[in-house]
Formats: C-alpha cells, sequence, structure tokens
C-alpha cells in the first residue's frame, strides 16, 4: 500500500514597500527547498505583497485559511510564525482553526509550531510592547 505525501502550501509575504516582490519569491524558494527535503508535495502557494501582519484582511491570507478549512491541505509551511500575523490573537485564531482541521503549521526557523510555541511567543511580544511602553514614557 502507497502511503501519500503530506500536501503542503506555502504562505510568503512582506510587509513594506521597502522590500520587493523578490522578498516573496525568496520565501517561497526556501519553503518550496525544505518541503522538498520533508518529501511534502507542496499544492498550492499563497502570498501577500506590500501588506502588514498587523491586520489578517489580506487577501492571500484569507484565501489560505478558506482553503484550510476544506482540507485541501496538511500543512501550513511559511517562513516564520509572523509572516502569518503580527497580531498574536490572529496567530492564536490561525492555529485553533489549522489543529481543529488537521492541518500542521511549519516554519522555517522553528519547525513545526506547537501550543507552547503560540504562547510562549505571546507572553515575550507581551513583555516586550510593555518594556517598550516604559522606555517611550
Amino acid at each position: 500500500m502507497t502511503t501519500a505525501r503530506p500536501r503542503a502550501v506555502i504562505y510568503a509575504r512582506y510587509s513594506t514597500d521597502l522590500q520587493n516582490e523578490h522578498s516573496i519569491r525568496d520565501q517561497i524558494a526556501k519553503c518550496a527547498e525544505k518541503a522538498a527535503r520533508e518529501g511534502w508535495e507542496v499544492v498550492d502557494q499563497f502570498n501577500d505583497a506590500a501588506m502588514s501582519g498587523s491586520s489578517n484582511n489580506r487577501p492571500g491570507y484569507r484565501t489560505m485559511l478558506d482553503q484550510l478549512r476544506s482540507r485541501r491541505f496538511d500543512i501550513v509551511l511559511t517562513e516564520s510564525r509572523d509572516r502569518i500575523s503580527r497580531d498574536q490573537e490572529d496567530v492564536a485564531h490561525f492555529f485553533k482553526n489549522a489543529r481543529h482541521h488537521e492541518v500542521a503549521i511549519h516554519t522555517l526557523d522553528h519547525g513545526k509550531i506547537s501550543a507552547m510555541h503560540i504562547g510562549f511567543a505571546g507572553t515575550m511580544n507581551a513583555l516586550f510592547l510593555e518594556g517598550l511602553t516604559e522606555r517611550t514614557h
């Protein structure tokens, strides 16, 4: 019996006009290399160019989220967790949806993302913002 290869999608994003479409291309290429090493079949890719990660109102992200719900793929692969969102509430929401639909999230910098990654990152971001606020005042 042949086991089906895990199906992966790649998500890439950059946030400012100071970056360019090469950033998207480079992220996708690095993710595609990782998928090939892991034996994952890349079935689609989504991206958002010059769009802030502080908002989840991004066309590529929204399409990926809709397709996550349809179970077209098993893995979301991205360069880093902050490509999905810079807002920890949005990252946690995406993670919860992915887990509910049995889709794993993998990043190049941290591997498979777990609930611990989500919680720890949220705590660290909150501490960073608290320190920034104190230094600003």
